[in-house]
């Protein structure tokens, strides 16, 4: 059997046969990858990294709100210029947000990426 693909080239069609085309793993074989060690590894791993830094950055959220909220004085205490601390606090929530991310996407293609690889190529090359 041929499918046709349309190629992002001038709209041309190439056709490709479902031969080629890895046969996709059944639920049991889904079912049995979730159970494995690896998979468990892997989930693991993942909410080792995930949980704390969603709960240090909740905190320090929350923190700025409650600065926000009940410390005027505080927030408003001059630094340089007409720059505050409340100012230099809120542009510091969006530097932590864009360090936990570089964090996050370091840290998942060093240890999630290789492992989740490996999962689903056993998964594909076992449904074969």
């Amino acid at each position: 059997m041929l499918v046709r693909t349309r190629s992002s080239h001038r709209g041309q069609e190439h056709p490709v046969s479902t031969t080629d085309l890895p046969s996709a793993p059944t639920g049991e074989q889904f079912i049995a990858a979730q159970a494995s060690p690896e998979f468990q590894e892997l989930r693991s791993r993942l909410r080792r990294f995930v949980f704390p830094m969603t709960a240090f950055f909740l905190i320090w959220y929350a923190t700025y709100v409650v600065l926000g909220a009940f410390a005027h004085d505080f927030m408003a205490t001059p630094v340089f210029g007409n720059v505050n601390v409340g100012l230099l606090i809120g542009l510091g929530q969006f530097l932590t947000t864009f360090i936990i991310t570089g964090l996050y996407v370091r840290f998942a293609n060093r240890e999630l990426d290789p492992r989740a690889a490996a999962i689903r190529t056993e998964l594909e090359g076992g449904s074969q």
